[in-house]
């Protein structure tokens, strides 16, 4: 009996052991030295690191407007494009679960821009919203365009949402399809008998009976939305004047640009609080209203 419980745990430490080692080297270990550095003035080269408690804190709170503008366009950014991005996938996920020739082609048409890195997907995009929209807007004149894309707050706000959504979508969509193709058929098939059109099935049954899949894409949206970092600074580096500066590009200029590694490390101390928060709730809110088939 021993012996067959050495045996276990002795597979358990050789297939496990590995993955946690490299867990706490690679997350927690960083995660803990980022809270004592919160905590610290270090530049992040200097040998001496001097403590300041919350002094950090206390400085992004009463002296550090250009945190919070990135922030609430951060919030702005999240739920307008998590609510597209998963509208979008599900739209997609809905006529491409239907009996369409090209389906799979097109299932993988609208799942390769996430393939495509996002800062690389920023720079093609960048070239698209400078050369090919002015081209269009040479041959048809049409003002959509010459609007300055990237050269504006409000334009700027959009540029990146469209960009976001065609690279998030896609994977949203490879969910939402794995949930509808299994939707119970004889549900579906009562409710018509019962008299009910497309759009009571839709609201009625089948988006109560995906709720699972809701709450992973909802989850999923919104902690890259919050933490989009390439495609902000691939398409518009923040600019023009900070007006659409993520979270992200914050703290890393604070860290990296500015030298206050102390600070910089702080604010992602407190964005990762108020993540985790926002996360919390959603993924409690969309778990209360799952039902079971």
């Amino acid at each position: 009996m021993r012996g067959s419980k050495a045996s276990e745990w002795g597979l358990q430490t050789f297939f496990v052991g590995p993955v946690f080692i490299f867990f706490c080297l690679i997350m927690v270990v960083p995660f803990f030295l980022g809270m004592y550095y919160a905590l610290t003035d270090w530049n992040g080269v200097a040998k001496t690191v001097n403590w300041v408690g919350f002094s950090n804190f206390k400085a992004i709170f009463v002296n550090d407007p250009d945190f919070w503008s990135s922030f609430r366009f951060t919030v702005k950014f999240t739920i307008v494009g998590v609510v597209l991005a998963n509208v979008v996938g599900f739209a997609l996920a809905y006529f491409l679960t239907k009996a369409l020739k090209l389906r799979n082609f097109m299932r993988t048409i609208f799942f390769m821009p996430n393939v495509i890195g996002g800062l690389l997907l920023g720079f093609i995009w960048q070239f698209i919203f400078i050369k090919g929209f002015n081209t269009m807007f040479e041959l048809t004149g049409w003002s959509f365009f010459g609007l300055p894309w990237l050269g504006d707050s409000v334009t700027g706000f959009w540029g990146i949402t469209i960009v976001f959504i065609w690279h998030s979508a896609g994977y949203l969509m490879v969910i939402y399809i794995s949930s509808l193709t299994n939707v119970p058929k004889e549900i579906i098939e009562a409710a018509e008998i019962d008299g009910a059109n497309r759009w009571q099935l839709l609201r009625s049954i089948i988006v109560p009976l995906i709720m699972p899949a809701v709450t992973i894409c909802l989850f999923l949206a919104i902690s890259w939305a919050f933490k989009m970092f390439d495609l902000n600074l691939s398409l518009t580096r923040g600019g023009p004047f900070k007006s659409t500066e993520s979270v992200a590009m914050n703290i890393y200029n604070e860290a990296f640009q500015n030298n206050r590694y102390g600070l910089g490390t702080a604010k992602a101390m407190l964005f990762f609080v108020i993540v985790a928060i926002i996360t919390i709730i959603q993924v409690r809110l969309t778990k209360s209203k799952e039902v079971e088939a």
